[in-house]
C-alpha cells in the first residue's frame, strides 16, 4: 500500500460526505400556529404521519443518558408508548442505561424522520415504573424480545459470539415454552417531558423550531417559542 492511501482513502470519504443528498424530495409545510398547547397530540401526530410516509421504524429514538460525573451515552431503542405520563420504553436496569438512570434520573430523547424532515427532541426526567408494570409491559411484547430479555447480562463484556448463541438458543426454547417467564431486572421507565422541540426541515434551509417548555407546577400547562434554525 502507498504512503498516500490514508489521504486518498480521507479525500474520498470526505468527497461522498459533500455529495449525499439531503432533503431532495418535497417535504411537508409546517404552521407553528395550528400547533396544539399540550405537544403529546402533535408528536402523536408526526409519528403517525412518519408511519404513512414510510419511515423505517419510525418508533426508533436516541436515548441519551449520563453517568454520575456527567459523561454522556446513548444509545438507538424502542418507544413503548406515549401518554399524558410520559414517554415509555424500557431495559433491564442492570445495563448502562439502567446504572446511569439510576444515578442520574434525567435523560433526552431523539426521533428523526428523513422521510418526511422532521426530528423530535424530548428531554426530562425519568422514572422507573414499579415490577408490576415492568412485567406487564415485557408481556405485550414479542416472544423474541422475551428471549432477549431472558439472555440479560446486557452491556457486559462478552467472551465469544459462540457463548451468547448458547444463551440465545436456551432463552429462545424458554421464551416460548413459558410466554410468562418472569425476568427481575426488566424495567419499564417514562421520562416526563420538561421541554419537547419540533423541528421541520426545509430546502431552502428555513427551518421551523418549536419548542414546548413546560411551565412550573403552580402554573400548569406549556408555554411555546420559535428558535433560530
Amino acid at each position: 500500500m502507498s504512503d498516500d492511501a490514508p489521504d486518498i482513502r480521507q479525500q474520498n470519504f470526505r468527497a461522498l460526505l459533500r455529495s449525499l443528498p439531503v432533503w431532495d424530495t418535497e417535504l411537508p409545510h409546517f404552521d407553528p400556529a395550528s400547533a396544539p398547547a399540550d405537544p403529546l397530540p402533535l408528536f402523536q401526530q408526526w409519528l403517525t404521519e412518519a408511519a404513512a410516509a414510510g419511515a423505517p421504524e419510525p418508533h426508533t429514538m436516541t436515548l441519551a443518558t449520563a453517568d454520575a460525573t456527567g459523561r454522556p451515552s446513548l444509545r438507538t431503542l424502542m418507544l413503548h408508548d406515549a401518554d399524558e405520563h410520559g414517554w415509555h420504553f424500557a431495559t433491564h436496569r442492570t445495563s448502562r442505561k439502567g446504572r446511569e438512570l439510576a444515578v442520574r434520573p434525567e435523560a433526552a430523547l431523539g426521533f428523526y424522520w428523513a422521510a418526511l424532515g422532521r426530528q423530535v427532541r424530548i428531554q426530562g426526567m425519568v422514572t422507573a415504573a414499579g415490577a408490576a408494570e415492568s412485567r406487564a409491559d415485557l408481556a405485550k411484547r414479542s416472544t423474541g424480545a422475551l428471549a432477549a430479555a431472558l439472555v440479560g447480562r446486557q452491556s457486559e463484556v462478552l467472551a465469544s459470539y459462540e457463548e451468547l448463541e448458547r444463551a440465545s438458543d436456551a432463552a429462545w426454547e424458554r421464551a416460548r415454552r413459558e410466554p410468562d417467564a418472569p425476568v427481575g431486572s426488566w424495567t419499564l421507565y417514562v421520562l416526563e417531558a420538561q421541554e419537547v422541540e419540533f423541528f421541520q426541515g426545509d430546502a431552502q434551509r428555513r427551518h421551523v423550531r418549536l419548542n414546548y417548555r413546560r411551565r412550573p407546577p403552580a402554573e400548569g400547562g406549556w408555554t411555546t417559542e420559535l428558535l433560530w434554525p
